[in-house]
């Protein structure tokens, strides 16, 4: 059914004045024509001409265009979710330059390559099992609401985790970090979506798109600049002003939109994703701890963790509503896809985690050089981002996209060729080709999977979508890590013949301890067995991550079809999220 959008203001002034003397308040064309005829589900959307009420098999939901903000309104509504965008992506940057930071038991915590594991993918934890829950949240108690909620979250865990004093507090801080995001990501694309109609919702998405670049640029060189002048919490303290400022502008500027229509919260899927996935990582960062996989606290974690998370797709599979919709990988595209862009994510993760030590750690970079080393990283995925999109439009997305995950997938793998005495210019040239690669992956890629879903079915196409992304990271880091670990560990055990008990078991930890100790007990030897240990472990882990990345290329080469439709643009992935039956994206366009 639907009502050209002149019929829905009449409709909605003519029940206005006959039910006035009743003391009915009329606060919408959608409650109107539901009341009118009494139809079960009622929502708001910001998009769309005019009405439509979807088939019987789907709960009836309206969509119509609310009253327009003034434009300046709009412009600041913009300016203020681009700077907590860009809060965002800078955290999601600024901690793989100071990792190495952090593993220096002089200036930073003395962390070992298990506890860094967990620093890094405790934020992605959280952020990935809670986001599709914060949505829900969003409906029910208004985006404004919930997006204050999570700044306040994540400005208070920011404080903790600049002055944290040791290990297990920062990799709490960090887990509540991620929280404040997953509340945070949800409501900004919402409010982006309600504020902007038409052609200007385009024009907003692509301007809010760019902090993403920013950030992805600016926060190794401001995590650089942060560690040569001041100590490792400052990068985390930082975040505090910013996070201030972007809660005085939505409280003076931005309304406090929701959605009419209230969907369930799924507590049971949420705690089962959380428990499966800590388990499972758990599992796997322990088995570099303890350089076994026989032990029964490596492989219990696992088997309860990958139980956990059966459970929880049963569980999903019998909610009539579900936050994270199984049945969406019954679609050979969608789920072929996501498996794949869960690979490369899986593998962007491990790598980058690899890189941070190998800057800083094995080429003896500071922290500024490294941040600007990372620089051409950003310049290609800003690039191959727009390029792809270009490019599928005359091209099969398949054509395009298969390619270009070979490619990363490679980039990784010649992560084994590097050396302490590689040229810089080599290693700019790789970050540059990998970042290009990466970018023309993940945006029409997502685009595409989100805008082959049904109307009704793409808000959970979006919440499975990001999950997926997000778990891989959190795998990623988990895995590469612990390969890393183990083949450092075994690597470097034949140098320490004949050294002192205490210097061997700090030397075994990681690279970073052993040139510490090295350099108390004055044995340059033991220096440079650690980055020879460290350069072996890098080159095995990087080949692993490369045959890992390889399979997500051939997934999507089946994944795919052959050749596509002609189609106009391919839309960007924040404007096909706005098709979402609940009004809002879950994550930021990539």
């Amino acid at each position: 059914m639907e009502f050209p959008e002149t019929q829905i203001h009449w409709r909605a002034q003519s029940f206005s004045v006959r039910k006035s003397s009743r003391g009915h308040e009329v606060r919408s064309a959608a409650t109107v024509l539901a009341r009118e005829f009494k139809l079960d589900g009622v929502a708001e959307f910001t998009y769309g001409p005019g009405v439509h009420v979807l088939a019987d098999q789907f709960p009836k939901v309206f969509m119509t265009v609310p009253p327009a903000l003034p434009k300046s309104r709009q412009q600041l509504i913009l300016a203020v979710l681009m700077l907590c965008s860009l809060l965002i992506w800078l955290e999601n940057t600024v901690l793989s330059t100071t990792l190495e930071t952090l593993a220096d038991p002089a200036r930073g915590l003395g962390a070992s390559p298990g506890q860094l594991q967990w620093a890094t993918g405790s934020y992605t934890l959280a952020f990935a099992t809670l986001m599709f829950t914060a949505g829900a949240l969003g409906d029910r108690f208004g985006h404004r609401t919930v997006f204050s909620s999570g700044l306040v979250i994540f400005a208070g865990s920011s404080l903790w985790a600049a002055y944290a004093s040791d290990v297990g507090q920062l990799i709490a801080a960090r887990a509540v970090m991620g929280m404040g995001s997953a509340l945070i990501t949800p409501a900004m694309m919402a409010i982006l979506m309600w504020t902007f109609t038409g052609p200007a919702r385009a024009a907003a998405i692509g301007v809010f798109s760019t902090s993403a670049g920013v950030g992805m640029a600016a926060g190794p060189v401001l995590a650089g600049f942060l560690l040569d002048h001041f100590w490792w919490g400052s990068v985390f303290l930082v975040n505090v002003p910013v996070a201030a400022l972007t809660l005085v502008g939505l409280a003076v500027l931005v309304p406090n939109f929701r959605s009419p229509t209230r969907r369930p919260l799924d507590p049971a899927g949420m705690l089962l994703s959380i428990g499966g996935l800590v388990a499972l990582a758990y599992g796997l960062i322990r088995a570099g701890q303890v350089a076994a996989w026989t032990r029964a606290d490596v492989w219990a974690p696992i088997v309860v963790g990958l139980a956990l998370l059966a459970v929880f797709v049963l569980v999903e599979l019998r909610v009539k509503a579900p936050s994270f919709d199984p049945r969406l990988f019954a679609r050979r595209a969608f789920g072929g896809g996501n498996v794949a862009l869960g690979l490369l994510l899986f593998g962007v993760a491990a790598i980058t985690f690899y890189n941070a030590f190998y800057l800083q750690g094995a080429l003896g970079f500071s922290p500024m050089k490294a941040g600007l080393a990372n620089i051409p990283t950003a310049v290609g995925a800003l690039v191959g981002a727009p390029l792809a999109s270009r490019l599928v439009r005359s091209l099969p997305l398949r054509l395009v996209a298969v390619p270009a995950l070979t490619v990363a997938a490679l980039t990784m793998g010649g992560y084994g060729f590097l050396g302490l005495q590689t040229p810089l210019v080599w290693i700019e040239t790789l970050l540059l080709i990998q970042g290009l690669a990466v970018g023309m992956v993940i945006g029409p890629v997502t685009a595409a999977l989100i805008s082959d879903l049904p109307l009704e079915q793409a808000g959970a196409g979006s919440a499975v979508t990001n999950t997926v992304r997000q778990t891989g990271s959190v795998i990623g880091i988990a895995v590469g890590g612990t390969i890393m670990s183990i083949t450092y560990r075994r690597t470097i055990e034949p140098s320490l013949d004949g050294t002192p008990g205490p210097v061997q078991d700090q030397a075994r930890v990681s690279a970073e301890q052993a040139r510490h100790v090295a350099t108390t007990a004055h044995k340059p030897s033991l220096a440079q067995a650690a980055d020879d240990a460290f350069i072996h472990a890098m080159h095995v882990g990087a080949g692993w991550i490369a045959g890992i990345a390889l399979v997500g290329a051939v997934v999507l080469l089946i994944a795919l079809p052959a050749a596509g439709k002609k189609k106009g643009p391919t839309p960007e992935p924040g404007h096909e999220e706005a098709r979402s039956s609940d009004a809002r994206a879950a994550a930021t366009p990539d």
